[in-house]
């Protein structure tokens, strides 16, 4: 029994004009599958596919309050690329964000609802991956959360030190998830989580069970009677364990 990452969920005041923003900044289409909730995905992928983390955009009322503990990384293939897509966000509405990341070759920008995120510099890892470059989130501990993640997912881990963890898919395909150290602890509720997802044929209630033994807890998020369940990592990290498929 594993999981596999399959999306993000990112939290939204206006999750359709987020949704649009993110569906021009990457390139891929935008469906929803119901009110208050904008998907954003890869053209010519059936949904899920180990080549693409996908997003789905989801409204909530409360705005964003402190920086991102979870943000995407998005890849370039030169330096020309990066200045020309730094220019291209910019102008659908991404401003600058200073994050105290100091001198550094990537650029960190904030979406029109200020969720941060970088456009890197050219890095010949991120080539295969598609626009996303990877899911990084913030944490305390990288090799906790590199034990945890490995054992909840089926993601191969191909990196683990004091300061970061890697894993990928292990079909060696899509965006990478990494586990930056950071001094900063989780405050409030993540507005960006990580959704996983049983394979088909699997136990959706023995899979959940399997992760409360890893660490994990439930987490009541106002989800209400829903199909999938909400817990939390050793971190605190909110997740959804999604049904089988």
């Amino acid at each position: 029994m594993a999981t596999r990452l399959v999306q993000i969920a990112m939290n939204a005041r206006d999750d359709s004009a987020l949704g649009r923003f993110w569906a021009e900044a990457l390139g891929w289409g935008v469906d929803s599958e119901g009110p208050g909730v904008t998907n954003i995905e890869p053209v010519g992928l059936a949904y899920p596919d180990p080549a693409a983390i996908f997003i789905d955009v989801l409204r909530v009322p409360e705005p964003k309050t402190v920086k991102n503990r979870v943000h995407l990384d998005l890849a370039t293939t030169s330096a020309a690329h990066q200045a020309e897509w730094v220019e291209r966000l910019r102008a659908l509405g991404a401003k600058p964000a200073d994050v105290g990341q100091g001198d550094v070759p990537w650029t960190v920008l904030a979406d029109p609802e200020g969720n941060e995120f970088c456009v890197l510099e050219p890095r010949e890892v991120y080539w295969d991956t598609g626009p996303m470059a990877a899911v990084a989130v913030d944490c305390v501990d990288p090799r906790a959360m590199a034990r945890f993640w490995g054992e909840a997912m089926d993601w191969t881990l191909h990196e683990v030190t004091d300061d970061h963890a890697v894993l990928r898919s292990a079909k060696a395909v899509g965006p990478y998830l990494e586990f930056l150290r950071t001094p900063d602890v989780k405050t409030v509720k993540n507005r960006t989580h990580l959704d996983v997802r049983p394979y088909p044929g699997d136990d959706q209630a023995a899979e959940v069970a399997r992760l409360r033994a890893l660490g994990a807890t439930d987490v009541d998020l106002g989800q209400g009677d829903v199909p999938w369940t909400c817990m939390a990592d050793p971190e605190g990290n909110e997740f959804c364990v999604l049904t089988p498929r």
